[in-house]
């Protein structure tokens, strides 16, 4: 089992309290508070900081939801071009629609949607038809003109007085989007431009969660984050404007402290002063406070640096991502002095697929999977005709974690035959494996008569939180079943067949 290295309970009361401490400071009206990072199902702060619950966001902001309100920024140019959010495998725009739905199961208040630098382009404009018809206020932000150097133009009505205001009513407007460039930062500054127009007096603050800007440099949390960001050219720095007004050491990123004397001055330029000597000031998180175990988190954020190189390549071989940012990856892995290897459940998956191709010329093509269970023993399961890898590894898990006998069947041969005949007869596949979640239903049913099989139902909610990997590139949709789950899987850059279509 993993050791728990953060106190979930603690940062949600120290990191609601701060906020509320920085909405009361001074006589302003409102704060625009820009939220960075995922608001809600952070995998990565919860596979960084064992012990981090990867909703404590949201929670606390329901402990504010009396003040609060929530505008959701997106860049039109991810829309057009599809950007994926790689935790869940669906693109923004379904993001967008998947967060809304979220704030709404949790009481707090949307305000709107802000689709930031504008192209009048068919994609885009079919998302804003699809929020306006059901109802959600969309707005449409445009290029700063004079951004980021001619301040005259920026605060002024060929800039930000160009966009639309957004009324809000709230003490407290989070500002928050699918992903990094969403334009959260923008829409802030251009509603402080279009407050004080109007003689309300406000201000603007920062809630990014990585990287830590209290831990080290070099720390693997923050590492952690520039592999995550890798694609971003994400590189973490030291606050080098924090250093020379307080004399204190504090992290931030290149991209903030590049745009950060432009942002004074547009606030300066705004509110007539700002109140802020670095980057690191603007920011209100407390999350580094909240370390329980170091050891124990710098143990988790170096697997996580391993499972993000992984998962590079595979992108890569998807043509998803560039060969700088692979190459930026595996320097990072290499920076902690780590190896792939170091993933416990690569070498016993890659392992049993070399040996099992030598010891048997048919079995040169097999996929194999190995799961690492709650104990921290390994499972395999291996490619056949009745199911693919990743299908035999969970059977094979929830069969010892349930203590059935191997030999003993959880999923009757007819389950499988009338599955496989509908697959072929049927819905007219090429193939007749039954993919994982084809075998979760195929369990799911035979629990009905058999007491194995609703044993081992009992426990697949165990496999949650359990790491694996799988010699081939997996199917969209075992990956998206396996997300489901809750297993962290990574795979090697390896295609099952030749096919470009049909993979």
């Amino acid at each position: 089992m993993q050791k728990t290295g953060f106190d979930a309970e603690k940062y949600i009361e120290e990191q609601s309290k701060y906020i509320l401490e920085r909405i009361n400071q001074g006589n302003s009206e409102r704060l625009y508070l820009e939220f960075g990072g995922k608001l809600v199902h952070d995998k990565h702060a919860m596979r960084v900081l064992p012990g981090f619950d990867e909703n404590a966001k949201i929670k606390l902001l329901q402990k504010m939801k009396d003040q609060a309100e929530i505008i959701i920024c997106i860049y039109s140019g991810d829309i057009i071009n599809s950007k994926t959010r790689q935790d869940f495998g669906i693109t923004y725009d379904l993001e967008v629609l998947r967060l809304i739905d979220i704030f709404r199961k949790h009481d707090l208040k949307i305000n709107s949607v802000v689709v930031t630098r504008y192209e009048d382009a068919p994609a885009v404009n079919k998302f804003i038809n699809k929020l306006e018809r059901r109802d959600i206020r969309t707005y449409k932000h445009y290029y700063t003109k004079g951004y980021p150097t001619d301040v005259e133009t920026i605060v002024s009505e060929e800039g930000y007085g160009a966009n639309p205001y957004i009324e809000v009513t709230k003490p407290l407007v989070v500002v928050t989007g699918p992903g990094g460039g969403s334009g959260k930062l923008a829409t802030c500054l251009s509603q402080l431009y279009h407050e004080y127009k109007r003689g309300t007096k406000v201000r603007y603050a920062k809630f990014e969660t990585f990287p830590i800007w209290n831990l080290p440099l070099k720390h693997p949390v923050n590492i952690a984050y520039e592999a995550a960001t890798a694609d971003l050219r994400d590189v973490n720095m030291i606050d080098s404007f924090h250093l020379e007004a307080y004399g204190e050491m504090a992290v931030n990123y290149n991209r903030d402290l590049e745009v950060f004397p432009v942002v004074k001055r547009i606030i300066e330029k705004i509110t007539g002063e700002c109140e802020y000597q670095s980057p690191t000031d603007m920011g209100v998180n407390r999350i580094g406070l909240c370390i329980t175990d170091d050891e124990a988190v710098k143990e988790a954020a170096v697997q996580e640096i391993i499972r993000r190189f992984m998962i590079a390549k595979c992108d890569y071989k998807k043509g998803l991502i560039s060969d700088t940012a692979l190459e930026r990856s595996e320097l990072l892995m290499k920076e902690v002095g780590a190896s792939e290897e170091d993933r416990a459940v690569v070498a016993p998956a890659r392992d049993y697929a070399e040996a099992k191709g030598a010891s048997d010329k048919k079995y040169l093509n097999v996929v194999v999977m190995a799961l690492e269970m709650p104990d921290g023993t390994i499972v395999t399961g291996r490619s056949s005709r009745r199911m693919v890898a990743a299908g035999a590894a969970v059977l094979n898990a929830v069969k010892k974690l349930a203590g059935i006998p191997d030999e003993l069947y959880v999923i009757a041969p007819n389950v499988f035959r009338s599955i496989q005949n509908l697959k072929t007869d049927v819905l007219q596949h090429d193939r007749t494996s039954l993919n994982l979640e084809e075998i979760l239903t195929a369990l799911s049913i035979s629990a009905e008569s058999n007491a194995c099989a609703e044993k081992a139902v009992s426990y697949l909610k165990k496999l949650s939180g359990c790491k694996a990997h799988c010699t081939a590139i997996l199917s969209d949709r075992d990956e998206q079943t396996l997300r489901a789950m809750g297993i962290d899987v990574t795979c090697d850059p390896e295609y099952l067949t030749t096919n470009l279509y049909l993979q």
